[in-house]
């Protein structure tokens, strides 16, 4: 009997390490559970492609990889509210639920302004601005008059969220990104009272008060560099931890594929998935064979165009491993 018990077991944990790991949020929706799900079963084996837009031209790019290759990219992603608009929101939301009842999968990310200033955010002063240690100790702490803005503004985006939860629409979330370089508001924040406390404020916010369960949290750093005042530390400092987040990311631009930076991803991950959250140039076959476990690519908007040659393009969207909208609905069936 204890033998059949043990073996029984093994069997379970075998199945459960097949399966990966479940979301973050206990409360995850079913949509959220199986998009989750369907990149473990994918993992190694297949490489989502994906494509960023621009709000103003939600279809521009994504429509430039189809002129290229005749195939859509399976994955659609734009940034939620970049500069704070009012109204921006709510087309976001419209377009995000069309693209998901076409069968593609949503990402969406956010280049938030500086709670010290107001809307609209302009890039140069706000979001690619500073905080004095103060200022981020203030934001940090409930309670202080910085935190209640941080709140308003973070509250904002999650009504928008909250209407795509409604319509059934499993985000992957990655908001705050490239928090190891020393280019954004939130960026270079080491340790635990730094950006791994803004990680999980936000968390904490959007999954137990808001109860957002619509959403796979995606932690999103820079490949490492040592460029003088344009620095991506290393990824660990900035890490808060698996009980926080579904997926680790990073952004790789100016063919940065470094495989030391993908060992030391993959590391950090401990299991958990990998991807690449923004790439200015596609990644080549050759890069792609001893970096396998990639989960998907998401192109940087008009860098489809400037940085990558027609031929490159086709070339990574006929990949065996590449997915794209038509397949993914094959293979998720």
């Amino acid at each position: 009997m204890r033998k059949t018990l043990l073996f029984s077991f093994l069997i379970l944990s075998l199945q459960c390490l097949g399966q990966g790991f479940a979301p973050v949020n206990p409360n995850a929706t079913p949509e959220a559970k199986k998009l989750l799900a369907y990149l473990y079963e994918i993992n190694g084996k297949h490489l989502l492609s994906g494509q960023h837009n621009y709000n103003e031209t939600p279809d521009k790019f994504s429509a430039m990889v189809v002129d290229r290759t005749g195939k859509q990219p399976a994955i659609w992603g734009t940034d939620f509210i970049w500069r704070g608009a009012q109204d921006s929101g709510q087309e976001i939301v419209k377009e995000a639920i069309q693209k998901h009842q076409q069968g593609h999968i949503v990402t969406l990310m956010w280049h938030a302004g500086r709670p010290i200033d107001t809307a609209p955010f302009r890039w140069k002063e706000s979001i690619q601005g500073e905080l004095t240690d103060q200022q981020w100790k203030e934001l940090t702490t409930p309670g202080t008059a910085l935190h209640k803005i941080w709140l308003a503004q973070v509250d904002q985006t999650a009504e928008h969220l909250k209407q795509l939860q409604a319509a059934n629409v499993p985000v992957l979330w990655r908001p705050y990104h490239e928090m190891n370089g020393v280019w954004f508001w939130w960026g270079d924040k080491k340790g635990k009272d730094g950006y791994q406390k803004l990680w999980t404020m936000l968390y904490d916010r959007y999954t137990n008060h808001h109860k957002l369960n619509n959403l796979l949290w995606v932690w999103n750093a820079n490949t490492p560099r040592d460029i003088p005042k344009d620095e991506a530390f290393a990824y660990h400092l900035y890490y808060p931890g698996a009980k926080y987040v579904d997926i680790l990311a990073t952004d790789v631009y100016n063919f940065d594929y470094e495989q030391k930076d993908y060992n030391e991803l993959l590391a950090l991950a401990k299991g958990k998935l990998i991807t690449l959250g923004e790439v200015g140039e596609l990644p080549k076959a050759e890069i792609l064979q001893v970096q396998p476990k990639w989960s998907w690519f998401m192109v940087w908007a008009n860098w489809i165009e400037t940085h990558n040659t027609p031929e490159r393009v086709k070339e990574v969207y006929n990949l065996p491993q590449t997915l794209t909208l038509d397949e993914l609905a094959a293979t998720k069936k």
